[in-house]
C-alpha cells in the first residue's frame, strides 16, 4: 500500500478541468517527482491533493485513509504538509516564531523537532532571531519547509521549491530533501528544474495537457529519449 494514492484525479477552475485522469502514487519511503511543460497541471495536482481545489472525480488516500477533499487543517493533523511556491514565510516574524507557527496543532513540547530541524537547515539557527524577510530567497525557502517539517508529516509536498534560486542553493535544497526523505518523510514536488529533480527522484510523473505522459523511476525517465526530446530539453 502506498503512502500517497492519487487516482484518476479530475478537477479544474471555474467549470473547466484542468486535471483530467491524472494518478500519482509515492511509497512513504520515495520522493516522487512531477514535470511537465507549464500548464500542465503540475501544481494543480498538489492543490487538489492538499485539499485547496475541489476533485470532481477520482480518489486521494493516505496511509490507507480516504482524504479526498478533505480540509487542509484534516490532512496536516493526518500528517500531510504543503510548501507553496509563493508567500510561505511570515516576512515579519523571525526564523524560530516561523517555525513555532509551522506547530500551531501541536499540544506537545515540539523542541526536539525544532532541533532536528535546526540540523536539516544549520544557517537557519544561525539566523532564528532574525526576521525571516530579511533572508535570502534559499534562505526563505528553507524556513518554509521547515516550518512544514514541525508537524513531522508522513507527507511534504514541495511546489517549485527550487524556483527563482541560484544554482548553489538550488543544490542545497535538492540535498536537504534527500536528507528529508532518508529521516523518514515521503516528498512529493513539483519543479521546473526537471533533469535536477529526476536525479534525485525514485518516480517520476511526467504530466501533459492535465494526463499523464510518463511514469517511471527518475533514472529511467532521464533516459528515455523521447521525454528527454519533448519535456527535458533534449
Amino acid at each position: 500500500m502506498a503512502l500517497l494514492e492519487a487516482r484518476e484525479l479530475h478537477a479544474g477552475y471555474g467549470g473547466m478541468n484542468i486535471l483530467n485522469s491524472v494518478t500519482i502514487e509515492v511509497e512513504a519511503d520515495q520522493i516522487g517527482v512531477i514535470v511537465g511543460p507549464n500548464g500542465a497541471g503540475k501544481s494543480t495536482s498538489l492543490k487538489a491533493i492538499f485539499g485547496l481545489l475541489h476533485i470532481s472525480e477520482g480518489s486521494v488516500a493516505l496511509d490507507g485513509t480516504e482524504i479526498t477533499n478533505a480540509a487542509p487543517e484534516t490532512l496536516v493533523k493526518r500528517g500531510m504538509a504543503f510548501v507553496p511556491q509563493e508567500y510561505n514565510v511570515f516576512p515579519t516574524l523571525s526564523v524560530e516564531e516561523n517555525l513555532q507557527m509551522g506547530a500551531f496543532v501541536r499540544r506537545d513540547d515540539f523542541s526536539g523537532v525544532m532541533e532536528q530541524v535546526y540540523g536539516f537547515f544549520p544557517d537557519l539557527k544561525d539566523k532564528r532571531r532574525q526576521p525571516a524577510g530579511e533572508l535570502s530567497g534559499g534562505q526563505r525557502q528553507m524556513v518554509a519547509i521547515g516550518r512544514a517539517l514541525m508537524i513531522e508529516p508522513k507527507l511534504i509536498l514541495l511546489d517549485e521549491p527550487t524556483a527563482g534560486l541560484s544554482p548553489l542553493y538550488m543544490q542545497q535544497i535538492f540535498d536537504r530533501i534527500i536528507a528529508i526523505n532518508e529521516a523518514g518523510v515521503g516528498v512529493l514536488m513539483v519543479e521546473q528544474n526537471a533533469r535536477q529533480a529526476l536525479k534525485i527522484a525514485h518516480k517520476g510523473f511526467v504530466l501533459a495537457a492535465g494526463r499523464n505522459r510518463y511514469t517511471d523511476t527518475g533514472a529511467n525517465l532521464l533516459a528515455d529519449p523521447e521525454v528527454a526530446k519533448s519535456f527535458l530539453g533534449g
